[in-house]
């Protein structure tokens, strides 16, 4: 598109290790740049890094939100040894698809256990998460508050024994899922804050409604970004979670042609990551070519759900009747994109309406009216209009 800078923004909290103002857009190139702004480990730097594993082309920005603790609780999660090993081996724990790995012994205590592995959580400064070592049980606090964090998965040997991860024997580890992460922040302002900068590409990491209905009136076609007085454009992407069910009331309850909703079940990446990838892959096919098909697209940077987790093709095509938009898995465990689609499923009269349901019709109307306005100013700028027939001097601004 060359009638346009399509920038890509990511949107998120940032942690008070953060050496950034909470609400300011700003321009980044790197992971470890977004890292020293926005805290280390925090949701914006991992959006950044799944980002550019896609898509290393793009003018990034990020608009780091403001975290407020008195309404928002980080969500927390437990490791607890209930009993030490009787053989030496290596501990393969993920941590929102991130692996630490541990050497054990068959003289390591479970307390000595807990200790060494909260240490090498926290020696990982990229994990979304805290860790802290009371005798046999290490808790995890998210970083990031909010009810994001109860998304953070926590699992064991994600390769399994073709690649080469294994529980060492007598040693057993209770997992207890993180839970109780309360609270969103407010967009709002921050979104005020980007003026009249286009973005078409805007990544959302929360999908709790109100977020959602901001997002919805920024980008509306009548008094937001896609209205006839700013012609601003944009679209809205991110990720929500749940089962097959979860999913498709979710997306039910959705209508807006300028947002779309990933559907994934149980993958050790969390949304966010996930939210970021997929929409780098897309980001460079719709710039190239905003009406060619997204369907196939490779991923990269987020790890399938387990086999047994992934939704059937009927499940598939059921979620995307409900507005939730779908990929597929190769046998290699390379995720595609299957079908990007917005979540407007009726018009204003109720009626089933498929107008603006693919992603590409979007971009599309985004190309099509900046090339025309372009023609226009510059072929005709600073031009009075004169009726057919008027004569006037040569060289004069008249057409």
């Amino acid at each position: 598109n060359a009638t346009a800078t399509q920038r890509t923004l990511l949107i998120g909290g940032m942690l008070s290790t953060g050496s950034t103002l909470p609400g300011i857009p700003q321009r980044v190139s790197s992971s470890d740049t977004v890292g020293e702004l926005t805290g280390k480990g925090g949701i914006l730097q991992a959006m950044m890094a799944a980002y550019q594993k896609n898509d290393t082309a793009a003018e990034v920005w990020i608009l780091p939100l403001e975290e407020d603790s008195d309404s928002m609780v980080a969500a927390t999660g437990t490791i607890k040894v209930s009993s030490a090993p009787t053989a030496t081996g290596v501990i393969s724990l993920y941590i929102a698809g991130e692996r630490i790995q541990l050497t054990v012994v068959a003289t390591d205590t479970v307390a000595a256990i807990a200790t060494s592995l909260a240490a090498a959580i926290n020696a990982k400064t990229t994990l979304p998460v805290t860790a802290s070592a009371t005798t046999d049980t290490v808790t995890l606090t998210a970083k990031n508050l909010g009810a994001t964090g109860n998304g953070i998965d926590i699992s064991l040997n994600f390769l399994g024994l073709p690649g080469g991860e294994s529980t060492p024997a007598g040693l057993e580890l209770t997992i207890t899922a993180m839970s109780n992460g309360v609270g969103a922040p407010d967009i709002t302002g921050a979104l005020a804050n980007l003026q009249d900068r286009t973005f078409d590409f805007i990544i959302n990491p929360y999908d709790d409604t109100t977020s959602l209905n901001v997002m919805k009136e920024f980008l509306s076609d009548t008094g937001g970004r896609w209205a006839w007085d700013k012609q601003l454009y944009g679209h809205s992407f991110g990720t929500t979670t749940g089962t097959y069910a979860q999913l498709g009331t979710k997306g039910e309850l959705r209508n807006n042609q300028h947002e779309t909703l990933l559907g994934v079940n149980k993958s050790p990446s969390p949304s966010w990551a996930w939210s970021a990838a997929y929409t780098g892959a897309a980001a460079v096919s719709l710039r190239n070519d905003p009406g060619r098909p997204l369907q196939s697209l490779a991923v990269q940077g987020v790890l399938a759900p387990e086999l047994q987790d992934r939704f059937e093709l009927t499940e598939r095509n059921n979620l995307l009747y409900s507005g939730i938009s779908t990929f597929t898995v190769d046998d290699d465990g390379t995720v595609r994109i299957e079908n990007l689609i917005t979540t407007y499923q009726k018009n204003s009269y109720d009626d089933a309406d498929d107008s603006y349901l693919e992603v590409e019709t979007l971009f599309s109307l985004m190309f099509v009216t900046r090339y025309l306005r372009t023609a226009v100013t510059s072929k005709f700028g600073r031009m009075k209009l004169a009726a057919d027939g008027t004569r006037f001097a040569p060289g004069a601004a008249i057409v």
